[in-house]
């Protein structure tokens, strides 16, 4: 874990490298957006997770992040990283099923079975519009609204309490040493 931590560290853009980036500048001007607090972490967190399951596409989840990182104040480096929790196999393994499985409980019907049966012999993109514009569209969107928002919110939390169990920790350790020394 520390040599993952390590190698991300190690190449994570600098502040000062994000600034000479004229389309970045103005996002790396405020150091807020930037840092690793005990709240900007979690909303970070939440964001990403949030956006990474509702868009699902992936060159845009990073930009819906950030730009709803910058009104929130949220960690910009943690919200980019949770969208990645919608990668493909998740999306067509987890998600759509879990998102169409919500929506039909709301009166809507998204057959299951299609989705996998248009993964498996690989559905043209006319294919899976003209599936979308059926009565699985509105449960798509509810089921996707829904567990987004769910996901989020167990996120910050786990965030937040994380976050507070690693200042505990640390805070254990500091007392020892002064009362061990």
């Amino acid at each position: 874990m520390n040599r993952l931590l390590a190698w991300a560290h190690a190449r994570m853009p600098t502040r000062e490298s994000l600034a000479r980036n004229r389309l970045i500048a103005p996002l790396a001007a405020r150091p807020e957006l930037w840092r690793f607090t005990r709240r900007t972490v979690p909303r970070g967190v939440a964001i990403g997770l949030f956006i990474g399951i509702f868009l699902m596409v992936p060159g845009l989840q990073v930009i819906g992040a950030v730009l709803v990182c910058v009104p929130l104040r949220a960690n910009i480096p943690i919200a980019a990283v949770s969208t990645f929790i919608a990668i493909p196999p998740t999306i067509l393994l987890v998600i759509l099923p879990g998102a169409a499985a919500i929506g039909n409980r709301f009166g809507y019907h998204a057959d299951l079975s299609v989705i996998t049966a248009m993964v498996e012999r690989g559905a043209s993109t006319a294919e899976w519009l003209a599936w979308v514009r059926s009565d699985a569209a509105p449960a798509l969107a509810i089921g996707l609204t829904l567990m987004a928002i769910v996901v989020a919110a167990l996120g910050y939390a786990v965030a937040a309490c994380v976050w507070r169990w690693r200042v505990m920790a640390r805070r254990r350790r500091r007392l020892h040493v002064r009362g061990g020394a």
